[in-house]
Formats: structure tokens, sequence, C-alpha cells
């Protein structure tokens, strides 16, 4: 699984993107995961970062989700309309 960090701006997209193709590459599991559950404070940068995981997850043969993303980031997705190309997953149930 990937995680993003707290902050994912413009700024720090390219050593971010960096970062998560490294550990994108290590990752043989059939689906890549992007964990963005700790992403507090982002801009568009963080649409891109995401659609270039998705890109090479596509050219792995590899399926693409992301967990835990803000409401705020599924929003702008969905301005940019790119929304369909992101898979958001449901946060999961926290046992009681």
């Amino acid at each position: 699984m990937l995680v993003l960090p707290e902050a994912l701006t413009l700024r720090d997209a390219t050593t971010t993107l960096h970062m998560l193709e490294q550990s994108a590459r290590r990752d043989d599991a059939a689906t890549l995961t992007v964990d963005a559950s700790a992403l507090r404070s982002f801009d568009s940068a963080a649409i891109a970062v995401l659609l270039e995981c998705r890109r090479l997850a596509n050219a792995w043969n590899k399926g693409f989700e992301v967990h835990g993303a803000p409401a705020k980031l599924g929003e702008l997705a969905r301005l940019y309309g790119v929304d369909s190309l992101l898979v958001f997953a449901a946060p999961p149930a926290h046992a009681a």
C-alpha cells in the first residue's frame, strides 16, 4: 500500500511522486492501493499525483484504488472531471 503524506501540494508533488513510484515498484499486489487518510493539506497536484499512480497501475496491469481520501479530495476530482478515473474506496467500518 502506498501512503500519501499529510501535505501534497505543487511544491511537494515531484518528490512525493518519486517516493510513491519507488514504493509501487516493490508492491506485488494485484491492486495498487493508495492510502490517503493522512492527507490534510492539498491542492490539484494531489489529483495529478493520483492520476500518475493510476497510470502506473494500468501500465503494470494492476487495479487501482484510493482508500481514506478526504471528502474534499473527491470534490476536487469531480470538479476537474476525473472522479471516474480515480476509484475512491469507501472507508472501512470500525469495529465496536
